[in-house]
């Protein structure tokens, strides 16, 4: 009896505070980032002539590489078996996939020798090739490792955005100016030894994956997963919908009438979209949302099912464990004792 009493008051609670609270309604990528913070760190600064060639391993778990042509050009060779792509400048390339990867001048021929120094903020590579030169930034964006499988499956491969050139005259307001400016701005950091300048290039980083997705998502076709869903004008009130309100219990039909489409089209959209249902997304949305609230040692498990759509403690746990390969109670414990690495490490052995 005193669990029952104990859950009634958690959902007592949650629903006073959520009928009282005026914050602001936010975007679904807002909310998505708040779930599942990313932390951005540039690290390498790339100054070679051709031939030149760059191999890099599997990212870590819990990593994502990205790279930024600055100047010249480069040819993107990764193991996802996708096409190779020519990078030019201004090309921002963000490899969700975290496999290893190649990048070289495309000449063929073999690379003259690279050496780096270490620079106050990032790290320098140069080489004593002679030919077309490249400027390019290398890093990578960082997050909890158990949150990995669901950013890889709701999000490309393999990402190539555009940050257009916005000191050109024919250059139009918009996501890609503030890419281009952003870009600008780390140029110019990464080329100083600054007090702070760490800081902010990082900081500039992680700017950049939030603009990054929102310019994907403008595009005429945007890549499949979320970004699909958010370009689609009569998807976007479900995608909004599911990631503003994940404790409600939403059907079909509630979601075709957000977006006046009938329940078999929007079933169709979702698949063609997402490769996966609305059902699919709601549940993964709260297991994102359910990790974040976890950390909290105030905050019950009880409470955090109620919080997140579950109204028995049991079936939360049951699919917190399924969708995230480690229990409540392990995420938990390993979220108060350290970093992403132990939570990975205790999900592969579950």
């Amino acid at each position: 009896m005193s669990g029952l009493m104990s859950r009634i008051l958690d959902s007592m609670l949650i629903h006073l505070i959520q009928e009282f609270d005026m914050s602001p309604r936010i975007d679904w990528l807002s909310r998505l980032l708040d779930m599942v913070p990313v932390r951005g760190h540039l690290d390498l600064r790339c100054f070679y002539g051709a031939p030149w060639r760059i191999e890099e391993d599997r990212a870590k778990p819990g990593e994502i590489p990205y790279h930024i042509v600055l100047g010249g050009s480069a040819v993107l060779e990764d193991a996802t078996g996708g096409p190779r792509k020519r990078l030019a400048p201004g090309d921002i390339v963000l490899l969700f996939h975290g496999g290893a990867h190649v990048l070289h001048d495309g000449s063929g021929a073999p690379p003259a020798p690279a050496h780096q120094r270490a620079g106050l903020n990032l790290t320098i590579s140069e080489n004593a090739g002679t030919g077309d030169r490249l400027d390019m930034l290398c890093g990578r964006f960082v997050f909890t490792a158990p949150h990995e499988r669901l950013l890889r499956d709701y999000l490309p491969a393999r990402l190539v955005v555009q940050a257009a050139d916005h000191s050109a005259p024919t250059a139009q307001p918009g996501t890609s100016a503030q890419l281009a400016g952003l870009v600008s701005l780390m140029r110019i950091e990464s080329a100083l030894d600054s007090l702070g300048g760490r800081a902010m290039l990082n900081a500039l980083s992680t700017a950049m994956f939030a603009l990054t997705l929102r310019l994907a998502s403008e595009a005429a076709e945007a890549p499949a997963g979320l970004l699909a869903l958010a370009g689609h004008p009569r998807l976007a009130p479900a995608l909004a919908a599911l990631f503003h309100e994940p404790d409600h219990s939403w059907t079909l039909p509630e979601l075709a009438r957000l977006c006046h489409m009938s329940r078999a089209t929007m079933a169709r959209h979702f698949q063609e979209k997402l490769g996966r249902s609305a059902s699919d997304l709601l549940t993964d949305i709260r297991m994102m949302l359910a990790a974040q609230e976890l950390r909290k040692a105030s905050v019950s498990t009880g409470a955090v099912a109620v919080a997140v759509g579950y109204q028995s403690e049991a079936a939360f746990q049951r699919a917190f464990k399924k969708r995230m390969g480690i229990t409540p109670a392990a995420w938990r414990r390993a979220a108060h004792t350290s970093a992403g690495g132990k939570i990975a490490a205790i999900a592969a052995d579950t």
